[in-house]
């Protein structure tokens, strides 16, 4: 197996498993306790990585328009994506929430155009129809009744994530110091952020046991070390589209955690919807050279 697809294929099984701590973090943490432990374990972990790297020198060369761009950028993530993000998986079942989030490369396309000034053509419009189609299906939760069922606050709040993230990608693509670095100084600032509002909005008493594991866990894996693998994976393939193509895989493996681990019962709409969402991403995606987590 060549080294790329190996460290791809790390990256996509750590994802999957993300969606299942988030659920057993907030089972006893409110989502500003969640993401604060995360982006500081995020954080230190960046830290460390760059040391360890030998990356920690071009801290030194950080200019003050680079420290604006980072603290617009960590007000967007982790700050603000990550709070709307969570607090829609503490109102929806995983099963749901996570597909959800899924609809980023879609607003990426409509926001491209005002932002990149690029185009969008009547394929991505049927594609995001198709996707739309995959978000109702989901929202069914198994049947028509099932519509009475779902927070509609909840199902706004995983959609809107995905604006946020969106237009994170586009001032990330637009930062090129080091990815490592830039990402550091996003989290730093988010950290920051999430420090100020924590008096207002939560408290600093924080449960022992699973729920603390998870949000430790979440902070490791969802940005520091499968963000630092996905990279590499990147760097190592000869065809990004095949190697990145994997990510996709995700949220079907994701379905297996959240049914075992959290206890839900995946419905057949949660796989039929999944289906559109995600083939409707790669039908919107199809001719383009590369696929990007973020």
């Amino acid at each position: 197996m060549p080294q790329s697809l190996a460290y791809a294929g790390m990256s996509v099984l750590i994802w999957s498993t993300v969606a299942t701590a988030f659920k057993l973090a907030l089972r006893a943490m409110d989502p500003v306790q969640l993401i604060f432990i995360a982006a500081g374990v995020s954080t230190l972990f960046l830290l460390l990585y760059l040391v360890a790297t030998g990356q920690i020198r071009y801290l030194a060369g950080t200019t003050a328009r680079d420290l604006l761009h980072s603290a617009a950028v960590g007000l967007l993530n982790p700050f603000g994506y990550y709070l709307i993000l969570f607090q829609a998986y503490s109102l929806l079942p995983a099963q749901l929430a996570q597909p959800l989030n899924m609809v980023w490369p879609i607003t990426l396309a409509f926001l491209s155009v005002p932002l990149l000034k690029q185009k969008i053509s009547r394929k991505q419009f049927l594609a995001l129809g198709i996707s739309f189609m995959g978000i109702v299906v989901l929202s069914s939760q198994g049947s028509l009744s099932g519509f009475r069922n779902t927070s509609l606050t909840g199902v706004l709040l995983a959609v809107g994530s995905s604006f946020l993230w969106a237009l994170y990608w586009i001032l990330n693509v637009r930062d090129h110091r080091p990815e490592a670095v830039k990402l550091f100084w996003n989290f730093l600032f988010g950290f920051l952020f999430l420090l100020m509002v924590m008096p207002l909005l939560s408290s600093f008493t924080f449960p022992l046991g699973t729920p603390l594991w998870a949000a430790l866990y979440t902070g490791l894996f969802e940005v520091g070390i499968t963000y630092l693998l996905w990279m590499k994976a990147m760097q190592l393939s000869s065809n990004n589209a095949v190697t990145g193509s994997l990510i996709f895989a995700a949220p079907f493996l994701s379905l297996l955690f959240i049914s075992t681990i959290v206890g839900e019962k995946i419905h057949a709409t949660t796989l039929a919807g999944l289906a559109l969402i995600v083939g409707g991403i790669v039908w919107q995606q199809t001719g383009k050279k590369e696929w990007k987590k973020n």
